[in-house]
């Protein structure tokens, strides 16, 4: 057995790139050529293939960490002695082809177009075939953009089309200069190296260049890469300069922005066609996704789609929520600031009660319920299990509570879906969570099959679990209502926000001891505030005050749950 450094190829003329992603991990067993992280730049976003076959034995890089040319990736061990010469055709071979990968825009796709030597047609008056040149490893890549129509004048090395694989975008340039005369593409084709994509009528003068571009393709990678950074001045003078786009405008195709800043754009549900980029040749950045965001948040633009859905009246009367921008504030004049960035929950969870906020005619109904003996009960209970380990919280209580109400007022288990009302048979409970990074909701799924014990249980586990941060999508989706409880923290009343497509929501605080009269005399009960949201687009306020009474008479006499 050997170690080997796997090294970063030549990956064009770029230095010091972000990784983003690992695809491997120490004890994996790779095979030659196989992925091992992925890096990106401005312009785009790679894999870096191994070298070698064998097990990773030790990983020398991580997320955020920037790599160039030669920078060791990771130790590998592989079977039996490894030949330098053996190995280089391989790595010359992964150089090459992570060079091409990097062809995302016109400077570097010369790289593409003279590793693939022109047509011989080229050199001579008439039509020219284009065909797509060795892109590396991919197959059936697709056409996301088409950069010019029959009848244009293109330039040599002008870029045609972008296409797009799951690793990477790229355009591909012209080898010839000439007039379109056909384009055999459009997008969401795929293709693959050597298809024909387009006919050129190319004139002599034009074509003269092509030879030398041909000449050049013959020496090894290295001389390569020269050719491709000598020819970069040329191609960024005479490609086609793509305009940026504007938030509202139609878009002839989808805009430049590499994969990971689409899958970035996708997450966040960012239509990216309205992203103004600032970045060369207008393509979008992570940075415009993230300020295009903000942008909509603050109600500064809106989307192509909310302002079909609310389009704005006349003189501002804020029917299509036509508000002023949120206000630029210099807060260092009025003394010392510090700034810190927003958890991955709360940049998810504001938007999702932005929305709630917005869209649902949220109606709180307040109200007290006299859990005394309930209290009185929980205390003896944990008291006498105190030894096996069993505790039991008032929230569990209230879990079922909420299942007896939701049973006897269904359209409080329902969603609303277009103009029909969804009348759920099932009892998924969320309850709210609060975590260092934020609020999350875990859901107590079957809460009418379960028992008390049995749901605190469960309740202690997602707790822990969202503590550590490792609730997963089946532990946050499916719920029926939800009960946000600040109990532990104190309080009297609050609105809580409907957690959509749930109708309504029950807040409680803090349980206090007041003096109610029982038809003698003064007597202290222990009284907790309800506070109920509901979507009034589904419930009504009688429905929610018969709710409300209802659950608060179940807290204070348990024994009606089994009734």
């Amino acid at each position: 057995m050997a170690l080997v450094e796997i090294h970063v190829p030549d990956i064009g003329d770029f230095d010091e790139v972000g990784v983003i992603e690992l695809l491997v991990k120490p004890g994996d067993t790779v095979k030659a050529e196989q992925s091992l992280i992925t890096v990106e730049s401005d312009k785009a976003s790679m894999e870096i293939p191994s070298s070698h076959a064998g097990v990773v034995k030790e990983l020398r890089v991580q997320i955020g960490d920037k790599v160039k040319q030669g920078s060791v990736v990771l130790t590998l061990e592989v079977a039996g002695a490894v030949s330098e010469s053996n190995s280089a055709p391989a790595h010359a071979q992964q150089t090459q082809a992570a060079i091409q990968t990097v062809a995302t825009t016109p400077a570097l796709s010369a790289t593409a177009a003279v590793a693939a030597p022109a047509p011989a047609a080229a050199a001579a008056v008439g039509p020219v075939e284009v065909r797509v040149p060795n892109i590396g490893d991919f197959k059936d890549v697709a056409v996301i953009e088409v950069l010019v129509k029959p009848g244009d004048t293109i330039a040599l090395d002008q870029s045609l089309f972008t296409v797009e694989s799951d690793k990477a975008s790229m355009e591909i340039p012209s080898p010839a200069a000439g007039v379109l005369k056909e384009l055999k593409v459009k997008i969401g084709d795929t293709v693959n190296i050597g298809d024909l994509v387009a006919v050129l009528e190319s004139t002599a003068a034009a074509a003269a260049p092509a030879p030398a571009a041909a000449t050049a393709a013959a020496p090894a990678p290295a001389p390569v890469v020269a050719a491709a950074a000598a020819a970069a001045p040329v191609a960024a003078v005479t490609s086609v300069a793509v305009p940026a786009h504007q938030p509202g405008t139609p878009s002839a195709g989808l805009p430049h922005a590499s994969p990971s800043v689409r899958k970035f754009a996708r997450e966040l549900g960012v239509p990216i066609d309205e992203v103004k980029g600032t970045g060369p040749k207008g393509r979008i950045t992570q940075d415009d996704v993230a300020a295009f965001t903000k942008q909509v948040m603050a109600g500064a633009v809106q989307t192509k789609a909310q302002a079909a859905k609310a389009p704005a009246a006349p003189g501002g009367s804020g029917v299509g929520l036509d508000l002023l921008p949120w206000p630029k504030v210099d807060f260092t004049k009025f003394g010392p600031v510090e700034r810190k960035d927003l958890s991955r929950i709360k940049k998810i969870s504001g938007a999702n009660l932005h929305r709630n906020w917005v869209v649902i005619p949220h109606v709180t109904n307040h109200d007290d319920a006299d859990i005394t003996d309930l209290e009185a009960f929980r205390v003896q209970f944990n008291k006498e299990n105190e030894k096996s380990g069993v505790k039991v919280t008032m929230l569990a209580f209230m879990i079922k509570a909420a299942v007896a109400a939701l049973k006897k007022f269904p359209e409080f288990n329902s969603s609303l879906d277009g103009d029909q009302l969804v009348l759920k048979n099932y009892f998924h409970i969320g309850f709210a969570a609060d975590t260092p990074n934020g609020l999350v909701v875990p859901v107590i799924r079957d809460a009418d099959q379960k028992g008390i014990v049995q749901i605190s249980q469960e309740m202690g586990d997602l707790a822990k679990k969202a503590r550590d941060g490792k609730l997963g999508p089946a532990d946050m989706t499916g719920g029926c209502f939800s009960i946000s409880s600040l109990g532990g923290i104190g309080g009297r009343y609050f609105t809580p926000i409907i957690n959509a497509p749930e109708v309504a929501i029950m807040g409680v605080c803090k349980s206090s001891l007041e003096p109610k009269w029982d038809g003698t005399q003064f007597a202290p009960r222990l009284m907790l505030p309800l506070s109920l949201s509901w979507d009034h687009r589904v419930i009504d306020g009688a429905s929610a005050a018969r709710f409300n009474v209802y659950f608060a008479s179940l807290l204070a006499d348990f024994r009606r749950i089994v009734m």
